[in-house]
């Protein structure tokens, strides 16, 4: 064995008794997480507890970032910066998993309605993950050098936290990193990592439309100008937006997810409100859809007689995700060195969306210098039982069986889960602050 292979496995040795060492802790931040959710940019609890886990590891905590986020810095000589991200959000969903510590907590939504709240997509595990990896690195200060940055993000479920620490100075303040790490659970085999370059997940934005109209007697169609009328033909129209503007090997995604109007069958209505979501891989691409369906509306609404212009409100957006090819094959080497490549996927690509593409993006992140190399990837969170009798030979196939993120049944918090998120973070960070030693 040669000496550089000898001080490989001993790295692995003490990554995986630093990793069982972690557990502990982080389950019972874990439960603590789950059981107390809070929405986007109200997650003080949330933000709290993961601060003062990274404070009692001896890291540099700073609170408050961008709203509710957590910055903690680990500083370890010269060397690359390399920053690892979790998200702190959860969603307004019922929870129904059955665990002993399931949500019954309630949040308050932007227009004031009380709804009930839950990690539904697992951001209290990729917070808690954070955490161990925070501890596992800084218990294996002998063995790398360099800077980690652990930034917990809020608001990712409605893509404006990672936008918000940006805009809060976060690499002015804390430094700007060389490589960006993310992960997110799927419904894979739990103890899996799954890897993908390139185009990983797609841009996504909700487009609030108001179509106005002139009401009146249900009776007397002719003295009204109907919105309900124009806003049928407008979903009829936007399906060819797909269907005959977008290159056949192109994936693009147009949804009319709401259309409400009126009040009583025998009244026309004034206006007629409408949600639509884009989402695609290609965000110049994406650009050009919102424009044609602003167009569509329009065109739909003369047709139609409004008496006035239609209004239009982007209520969300992200950009399209992209993994480096370079800075994926350096993770995915590092988590076959540390993890094993039995424990390694070929992911998907993903019609999901995320705002972490913001961290790598110089034009759309609004801060200077060059874009920084992004690498996201996935852990697995189904019990190996229940994988081994799902149906389906391909981790895409088993999955369309499995519950997803934002089911009120989801729940990737499983202890093999937890350590492969601790472990693989951590791995991916050692890629490059281990190398650098």
């Amino acid at each position: 064995m040669t000496e550089t292979e000898t001080t490989e496995l001993a790295v692995k040795t003490l990554l995986d008794a630093a990793t069982t060492q972690q557990m502990a802790q982080v389950s019972a931040l874990y439960q603590r997480l789950h059981q107390h959710p809070e929405l986007p940019f109200h997650e003080h609890q949330t933000s709290a507890a993961v601060a003062e886990a990274l404070e009692a590891l001896g890291l540099e905590v700073t609170r408050g970032v961008g709203g509710t986020g957590v910055v903690a810095v680990l500083r370890n000589g010269e060397g690359p910066q390399v920053m690892m991200r979790s998200d702190l959000d959860a969603l307004p969903i019922k929870e129904a998993t059955g665990l002993d510590y399931a949500s019954t907590d309630t949040g308050k939504t932007p227009d004031g309605r009380e709804v009930p709240v839950m990690h539904a997509c697992g951001h209290d595990l990729h917070s808690s993950c954070l955490v161990g990896a925070a501890g596992v690195l800084a218990s294996l200060c002998e063995h790398w050098s360099g800077t980690a940055i652990l930034i917990a993000q809020p608001a990712e479920e409605v893509f404006g936290g990672a936008q918000a620490m940006l805009n809060d100075g976060l690499y002015e303040r804390f430094g700007r990193p060389d490589v960006v790490l993310g992960q997110h659970n799927m419904p894979a085999l739990a103890g899996t990592v799954g890897h993908l370059e390139g185009k990983a997940m797609a841009a996504a934005t909700t487009l609030a439309v108001r179509v106005h109209g002139a009401g009146g007697h249900g009776s007397m169609p002719a003295q009204t100008v109907d919105p309900v009328v124009i806003a049928a033909h407008i979903v009829t129209r936007l399906q060819t937006i797909v269907s005959r503007e977008i290159p056949p090997e192109d994936t693009v995604v147009v949804t009319v997810g709401k259309l409400q109007a009126g009040t009583q069958g025998n009244i026309i209505p004034h206006h007629a409100d409408m949600e639509i979501n884009i989402r695609s891989f290609d965000d110049a691409q994406h650009q050009r859809v919102i424009a044609s369906i602003e167009r569509i509306v329009r065109a739909e609404c003369d047709a139609g007689r409004s008496p006035q212009e239609p209004e239009f409100e982007v209520m969300s957006q992200t950009i399209a995700l992209h993994n480096d090819p370079a800075s994926v094959a350096r993770v995915r080497a590092g988590h076959t060195r540390w993890l094993g490549e039995s424990a390694l996927y070929d992911m998907h690509r993903l019609n999901g969306s995320e705002d972490f593409p913001y961290f790598g993006n110089a034009e759309a992140g609004g801060f200077s210098g060059d874009d920084i190399p992004c690498v996201y990837w996935f852990i697995g969170a189904t019990p190996a039982e229940r994988w081994s009798n799902t149906p389906g030979s391909s981790v895409a196939e088993k999955m369309t069986h499995l519950e997803m993120p934002h089911s009120p049944y989801y729940f990737p918090g499983n202890p093999v889960t937890m350590e492969t998120g601790i472990k693989a973070l951590a791995a991916g960070a050692l890629a490059w602050l281990a190398d650098s030693h």
